[in-house]
């Protein structure tokens, strides 16, 4: 994939803006991927809303969102606000293709730097950030809640690469 709208990856999704009328899919999503924590309507509709400093994309496969994610353009470092796969899905390199996108868009609106906060339990999402070239700068005990799970915060200065997948 890369940063321009409507194009066709290596897996043969396609990327888009996220509109508005994908609201209740998102919050459905959510629910799959993330169901201590999922973000709300109400989340959502303000993540939207907060464009273009927030820029989110999703991944469609034969009209269903397979993937979504987003960042924050916050000039030298972007924050990777939310990045998801339905558990369909994974495993696909949707998730992989979908984070090259948001790591270029992050470039191209002057970021050098990404970061990110992952559950440290979440094994997938942290063997991908390892591939990629995120580092661990700092954990934050206890940050997830229920269940009382680290959040490791990441960081990956844009010029590095690392191993794409």
């Amino acid at each position: 994939m890369s940063t321009t709208a409507g194009t066709t990856g290596a897996t043969g999704a396609t990327v888009r803006p996220l509109a508005w009328t994908d609201i209740p899919d998102l919050v459905r999503l959510e629910g799959e991927a993330f169901p201590d924590d999922a973000w709300s309507e109400a989340s959502w509709w303000g993540e939207l809303a907060g464009r273009p400093r927030r820029d989110y994309l999703a991944v469609e496969r034969d009209g269903e969102i397979t993937a979504y994610g987003g960042i924050d353009h916050g000039g030298q470092v972007a924050d990777l606000m939310t990045i998801a796969v339905a558990p369909g899905h994974r495993g696909s390199g949707v998730g992989g293709e979908l984070l090259t996108d948001l790591e270029e868009r992050a470039a191209a609106g002057g970021a050098e730097a990404l970061m990110l906060e992952v559950r440290a339990d979440n094994g997938s999402a942290r063997a991908l950030y390892d591939r990629r070239g995120y580092a661990v700068l700092t954990v934050r005990r206890g940050y997830y809640q229920p269940g009382n799970v680290d959040a490791l915060v990441m960081r990956k200065m844009l010029g590095e690469r690392g191993a794409q997948a």
